[in-house]
């Protein structure tokens, strides 16, 4: 009855119902078939109310993180405005530094939503939870990725485009401010930037985090890019039967019918290695050496020497420390808790379904609609993956339902069949 009450008063009146109820149904009814508000800011108004009461928590985080982003940025933008690399690089080097600093801030940031212990502990021990969409984790760490790539850019291109040009192209007297920095001789040539490792480490840095982005988005990681499809064309030699075609001319185009489907075989085997969930677990692991890169790279900087001032690893301390005892804690208690399986059925056609009873570990306790991690040595030593715990609590066993849908669950079907078979 909220669409009768477009005063928001709380309750109906009757002459405002009868009015209502009088009017012809085209004058009180949308095209979706709910009544229309007289006025349209009225409208814009109850949907973004409604819009703020369901995602109210998801708002307040997604702007203090913009603003912090926002905040950090404006900060070395003006300290550098006001320095006297300025003269020569211009606000290049503001947006550069700018840059860098959010993407010190993300790459250390990236790392806590992804520490499942932590955040459980959080929710459920504290009142974090009420305030903080716990839940929606996956998806802040996608938005923190994003930043990350924005951070990367604004730095790469500043530099590449802008600061080493202009540097290298300096006149003498405008270099004088800069050889505390680069030393007394100007860098001769773009070169001199791109050997020093500074600019190596970026480069390596680059290409990391770009393989590792493009596996992890979801065409790639779900394998439904589409490959495009060859167009038949109409000439006389494809129109007929290879087969029936005489002498040189048949060989020929049988010899590149048969390269054409080897080559498209071969594109397809390539596809379906390179992509798919192991490529992106594997390539996000490819992020170790990208934090290892980012230490030496903000250690060895041009235009900050003392070492008070160089605020990578202030960012990047407490978050990798975390990270690491949540990893080593997920080690330790896979090893504690092991379960023997009890009963295995798989059912090929037509679902491809696959269930699991194991036996409860000692002190495990569970919730309906909780799901748990798994994983199974024999298909990957590395894997673990979260499926959705079948039975009820007060049951003896734990029982999961697994459909072959990716690579490794596909791999988990055919090693329980070849057992069974």
């Amino acid at each position: 009855m909220e669409e009768l009450d477009l005063h928001g008063r709380g309750y109906l009146e009757l002459h405002s119902l009868e009015m209502l109820l009088l009017k012809p149904l085209s004058e009180t009814m949308t095209k979706g078939g709910k009544l229309a508000e007289p006025n349209w800011h009225k409208q814009l108004y109850r949907r973004a109310r409604y819009f703020l009461k369901d995602n109210w928590r998801r708002c307040w985080v997604m702007l203090l993180w913009l603003s912090i982003c926002a905040g950090l940025f404006a900060w070395k933008f003006m300290q550098y405005r006001h320095r006297a690399v300025f003269k020569v690089m211009g606000y290049c080097v503001c947006v550069a530094k700018g840059g860098a600093e959010t993407l010190k801030f993300n790459m250390a940031l990236t790392l806590l939503p992804v520490c499942r212990n932590t955040i459980t502990w959080l929710r459920s021990r504290t009142t974090l939870g009420r305030f903080v969409p716990s839940n929606d984790n996956l998806n802040f760490h996608k938005m923190i990725a994003v930043g990350i790539s924005v951070g990367a850019g604004l730095h790469i291109i500043s530099h590449l485009t802008c600061d080493f040009p202009r540097l290298v192209h300096a006149t003498d007297d405008e270099y004088e401010p800069m050889k505390p920095f680069f030393g007394d001789v100007k860098p001769p040539n773009y070169w001199w930037f791109l050997k020093g490792t500074e600019g190596w480490t970026g480069l390596v840095m680059l290409v990391l985090m770009a393989i590792t982005f493009t596996l992890a988005t979801g065409r790639f990681r779900k394998r439904e890019l589409r490959r495009p499809k060859t167009k038949k064309s109409k000439s006389l030699v494809e129109s007929k039967n290879p087969n029936s075609l005489p002498g040189l001319l048949g060989r020929l185009t049988r010899s590149v019918s048969a390269s054409h489907n080897r080559l498209t075989m071969l594109i397809n085997a390539s596809f379906n290695r390179f992509t798919g969930y192991n490529a992106f677990l594997y390539t996000h692991h490819l992020f170790v050496i990208v934090y290892a890169l980012l230490i030496v790279h903000g250690h060895f900087l041009y235009l900050i020497k003392k070492w008070q001032k160089k605020t990578t690893c202030m960012y990047l301390t407490v978050p990798i420390v975390v990270y690491a005892c949540e990893r080593l804690t997920r080690t330790l208690r896979s090893r504690v808790r092991l379960v023997e399986k009890i009963k295995v059925a798989v059912h090929p056609h037509p679902a491809s379904l696959l269930s699991l009873h194991m036996s409860k570990p000692e002190g495990f306790r569970f919730k309906g609609g909780q799901y748990i991690f798994i994983k199974c040595p024999d298909v990957s030593k590395f894997e673990w993956h979260p499926f959705s715990i079948t039975s009820a609590p007060e049951d003896d066993c734990v029982s999961i339902h697994i459909k072959a849908l990716g690579d490794w669950t596909e791999d988990l079907r055919d090693a329980f069949l070849k057992v069974l078979l």
